[in-house]
């Protein structure tokens, strides 16, 4: 009990205390929670040894005899408590005063002197003092050859007393005793509790076993699986892009190649190259093991996917699609003509004047999981959303104004020029200078005319070499390069990841002509002088 108001002065000490002749306030009288002293007479202390006029203590006043050790004082001030061996009713009374200070703690709250105050530490019942070591009683040992009762830790269900309370001794020995004799009623009693515990808790005890019996199959035990590399009934089987293991393994299973999808997540794990299982169709067989499963799908055999090459034209991949779809010849390019809005492209993409194909360059060069049973819709969404995540993520927007384009539209069309005209990857970012070069009209070589090829062919859907100038500069087209200045409407074919880096990253090199002399390579010049003599070079190999 925390004591306030206690001075630093000595104090009297009984002389059996155990605690006698401490250093007053310097010794074990300053420790948190010292026990407060008794004996065989009653004392009496008080604490606080402020004069008039200072701030009052708390003290505290507490009596103790032989037979009872008082209880923890109630705090209480301008009131008097009293305590009694047995009773709060009777017993010596111990008046506890302090001063109508101004200062005062509670004065300061308005309470009045002389009134009772509010009890802050409850009743003494609710925080019992300990017994004093001379008072305490040894317990005595409990037997062996008896049956506890509740006072011994056994809950009152077993002991059969529930509602013998007019059998309740009130000597604590006296109900020891009676227990250790022990009759045959309460020990019926105590073995029937016994019993249909017993009873409750068997039944609950095989329910836990069956329950348990039932899950560790499904949960531990070894997945169901197929033995063997399958029964030589073939199947196809699609997976769709950033599939994981587990939706494989549902696709497989629902296709009657693989018994569990546990056992083909068990077997792609046991792979060291399991993760390596891509989007694709797969040509597979019913009921294989899950490890033939993983090692058939790693090998790139199985896949059936439709591959679009770099450089592609829409034209062309549209005849792919609908001949892996199994569809009548012109399906994909009408529905691409007629639905190209719904199917997710950029909003940069959309209202692109003279454009002969607003998806040219949006069916971006990849594998794709194409088979029977799927629609042009479905293959053409996973191309357009394949090359807006690639565009996106290259920074096309940021780039193409960084490079004085007029926005990533523009940007896309460098890049499918520079796929068409390049031999080889090498040639992609001096091919992306020369177009850049090319374009600035205020260079007297060119004009801001690009005079590419291939921009005349795709208008007129052909690859062809020997062009001659009459042809090129005569036909009034937007996508002829000849007969316009600057790029041309739209891309004029797919570009692929290096063309695309090569527009974005331009050398800086001077370049303005190219030629290939073998089809293999470029060569670039930096005049037109230089650009003519390669030129005779070329026409002198043909025989010219």
């Amino acid at each position: 009990m925390t004591e306030y108001g206690r001075g630093p002065g000595s104090e009297p000490w009984h002389p059996q205390d155990p605690l006698f002749g401490d250093g007053g306030w310097g010794g074990q009288q300053a420790q948190a929670g010292q026990q407060l002293p008794y004996g065989d007479h009653p004392q009496q202390w008080q604490y606080g040894d402020r004069g008039p006029g200072e701030h009052p203590g708390y003290g505290h006043a507490q009596q103790y005899d032989q037979q009872q050790y008082a209880a923890q004082a109630q705090q209480s001030y301008g009131t008097q408590q009293q305590y009694d061996t047995g009773s709060w009713a009777t017993g010596t009374q111990v008046h506890l005063q302090y001063a109508a200070d101004p200062t005062d703690l509670y004065s300061q709250q308005g309470v009045a002197p002389g009134t009772e105050q509010p009890d802050f530490y409850g009743p003494p019942d609710v925080y019992p003092p300990p017994e004093p070591p001379s008072r305490r009683r040894t317990e005595p040992e409990p037997e062996t050859d008896w049956d506890p009762g509740p006072d011994q830790g056994e809950h009152a269900f077993f002991s059969g007393e529930v509602d013998s309370q007019d059998e309740e001794p009130t000597d604590r020995r006296g109900r020891v005793e009676r227990r250790g004799r022990g009759g045959k009623g309460k020990k019926s009693r105590n073995g029937g509790g016994r019993r249909a515990v017993a009873l409750v808790f068997g039944g609950g005890m095989a329910g836990v076993v069956y329950l348990g019996y039932q899950f560790y199959p499904d949960r531990f035990g070894v997945a169901p699986d197929f033995a063997g590399g399958g029964n030589g009934e073939a199947v196809t089987v699609t997976i769709p892009e950033g599939a994981g293991g587990y939706e494989i393994g549902g696709l497989l299973k629902k296709a009657g190649v693989v018994k569990s999808v546990d056992a083909f997540v068990a077997a792609q794990n046991r792979n060291p190259e399991g993760k390596g299982i891509h989007s694709g169709v797969y040509a597979l067989q019913q009921e294989m093991s899950a490890d033939s499963a993983v090692e058939r799908m790693l090998n790139l055999d199985s896949i059936n996917n439709l591959i679009i090459a770099e450089g592609k034209r829409n034209t062309d991949i549209y005849k792919l699609i609908d001949k892996r779809l199994e569809v009548a010849d012109g399906t994909t390019a009408a529905i691409a003509k007629k639905e190209y809005r719904k199917l997710g492209l950029p909003d940069w993409a959309l209202n692109q004047e003279n454009v002969k194909d607003p998806l040219e360059g949006f069916l971006y060069p990849s594998s794709y999981a194409a088979a029977k049973g799927q629609t042009p819709q479905d293959v053409l969404k996973q191309m357009v959303s394949r090359a807006t995540s690639t565009y996106t993520k290259l920074g096309v927007e940021k780039k193409a104004e960084e490079l004085g384009l007029d926005g990533p539209w523009q940007l896309l069309t460098v890049a499918s020029l520079v796929q068409a005209e390049g031999t080889s990857h090498d040639d992609f970012r001096r091919m992306a200078e020369v177009v850049y070069n090319r374009l600035d009209r205020s260079n007297p070589q060119t004009n801001g005319m690009l005079e590419f090829d291939s921009t005349y062919n795709y208008i007129k859907n052909q690859s062809k070499i020997d062009l001659s100038l009459s042809e090129l500069r005569n036909y009034d087209n937007p996508y002829n390069t000849y007969y316009n200045r600057g790029l041309p409407p739209g891309p004029i074919s797919n570009p692929g990841d290096e063309a695309l880096k090569g527009a974005l990253d331009p050398t800086d090199e001077g370049w303005y002509y190219f030629i290939s002399l073998n089809g293999k390579t470029s060569e670039f010049t930096r005049t037109n002088e230089e650009h003519q003599q390669l030129v005779d070079e070329w026409n002198a190999t043909r025989g010219n």
